[in-house]
């Protein structure tokens, strides 16, 4: 099987030798790629801080459930939105499409004028970031599996077992790590 590239709108999965405690078992949807780096956010890592704490009205808009997610490491006091665009709506405001449908939803855009024309949202408090060439570097001595995403992966209400449904739906190999034990010595 060759190497699948890292594109916008690709989940990183995190392989089991991957042990860095930001990344463990963590599943990354990749928001942008380009040559002078990547960047996304971490699916699996919900906070028990409400969004409504933060970022008062739109607790009222998030997905459920209605709480922060933890993006990543880098710049944990800033936070990015995750959206997926209602069909047939043109020209959503503050919306940056990513892969069809899904994209980034601009925070400093009024609740009201989103209204209607967002199907779901989810706001991530930090993101994962890497230099130019680090995060290739990083897939070639395999620390992460490269695979396409689902809507359903990055609007998940329960995210415990996300790392393993997304192994275990990759062909070959790939679906064998979905079983592993967690500490593979015990076994």
């Amino acid at each position: 099987m060759s190497p699948v590239r890292p594109e916008p709108g690709m989940l990183l999965v995190a392989a089991p030798t991957l042990l860095d405690p930001n990344f463990v078992d963590s599943v990354v949807l990749l928001l942008d790629v380009n040559p002078e780096g990547a960047l996304g956010v971490v699916l699996n890592r919900p906070s028990a801080l409400p969004v409504s704490e933060v970022l008062g009205e739109w607790g009222d808009v998030v997905e459920e459930p209605e709480v922060l997610f933890q993006g990543g490491p880098v710049s944990t006091d800033g936070a990015l939105a995750v959206a997926l665009a209602t069909p047939g709506v043109e020209g959503t405001v503050g919306f940056q499409a990513i892969l069809d449908r899904l994209g980034l939803l601009d925070l400093d855009t009024p609740t009201e004028l989103v209204e209607g024309t967002v199907d779901r949202l989810r706001i991530f408090a930090g993101y994962a970031g890497w230099g130019a060439a680090q995060l290739d570097d990083e897939i070639a001595e395999g620390a992460w599996y490269v695979v396409p995403a689902l809507v359903e992966d990055v609007f998940r209400h329960d995210t415990q077992d996300l790392w393993r449904d997304v192994m275990r739906r990759q062909p070959g190999d790939l679906a064998f790590h979905s079983t592993r034990p967690s500490d593979p010595d015990l076994n």
